[in-house]
């Protein structure tokens, strides 16, 4: 069958993406598998500056999933372009997901990492349950998102710009259409949702922060069913996340009308699920007689029908 998925701008072999923050900067996984079999690889979250994170404890198993508060911890984006990007393979598309604090800071982002050959598309984090400034709060404010955008899009240099939203709001369509109106190419969605775990013995959260964001198979029918509504609000591709384990799984997310997939918290349970996800989802595909992602995407049969 033919893998190979078509977005604005960029072309995967197949539909499988490491999601940022769980997959290092691509080069810490090398060690499992071909990073060239992979659809693309969005490296970890890249602020102007080296950033330590949030105080230990900041990992929480929790039942089918577990919760972060990483806090964006990262080598700040020079040491990434100058230390990381070089050693990436070059036949992999590499998306480049950022953090800022202001639309004038993501656009100096922008700007940096525009300019770099190797960086396919940008991914902006406007869905950040876990720093105290930005983050989660342009994914909740519409005037905020489009003001993020908007910047980002005007200093990409034509690269494809995907809008990462957050899950943590009323209605997610809102923000889709906010964010599609602005300029963006693309959206991922879901970002964690936010949540809490607790000690009875210490009486303390078990995060330093008091709450995280919470991934695994534990939020995947809320990320199915925030995909397929906002597959049908905009006229933009859509890269499912959230509970991704299975061959089944992203097959679930190209049905309800997601183009690609993005892998996070199984990546921990095993560190090469990414690569036997490519084979597994390509095998399950042909046994359903497919020939391509585009026959089955978006053919779910909505309830009544």
């Amino acid at each position: 069958m033919d893998t190979t998925v078509h977005l604005p701008g960029l072309t995967l072999k197949n539909p499988i993406i490491p999601a940022s923050g769980t997959f290092g900067y691509g080069l810490e996984f090398a060690r499992y598998g071909d990073l060239r079999r992979l659809g693309a690889i969005c490296v970890k979250g890249l602020s102007r500056s080296p950033r330590q994170g949030n105080p230990t404890p900041r990992i929480a198993e929790t039942p089918c999933g577990m919760l972060n508060s990483i806090g964006l911890q990262n080598v700040g984006i020079e040491e990434f372009l100058e230390k990381k990007l070089p050693f990436l393979p070059a036949e992999v598309p590499i998306i480049a997901n950022l953090y800022a604090q202001s639309a004038e800071e993501f656009a100096q982002l922008t700007s940096q990492v525009a300019t770099a050959p190797r960086i396919a598309a940008v991914e902006i984090n406007v869905s950040c349950p876990n720093v105290r400034q930005g983050g989660v709060q342009f994914g909740q404010d519409p005037a905020a998102l489009a003001e993020v955008t908007a910047a980002v899009v005007a200093h990409a240099a034509g690269k494809p710009v995907i809008v990462k939203l957050s899950p943590n709001v009323t209605d997610i369509t809102v923000m889709a259409r906010t964010a599609q109106d602005a300029g963006a190419t693309m959206l991922s969605l879901i970002n964690t949702i936010t949540g809490m775990a607790v000690d009875i013995r210490t009486r303390t959260p078990r995060l330093a922060t008091g709450t995280g964001g919470l991934s695994g198979p534990a939020i995947k029918p809320i990320a199915l069913r925030m995909v397929h509504a906002v597959a049908k609000a905009v006229s933009i591709p859509v890269i499912g996340i959230g509970g991704i384990s299975t061959a089944e799984d992203v097959l679930e997310f190209l049905l309800v009308g997601a183009h690609a997939v993005q892998v996070g918290t199984a990546s921990f349970t095993r560190p090469d699920r990414v690569f036997t996800l490519v084979d597994e989802v390509t095998a399950l595909a042909e046994s359903l007689g497919l020939s391509s992602w585009e026959e089955f995407r978006g053919t779910l049969k909505e309830a009544g029908q």
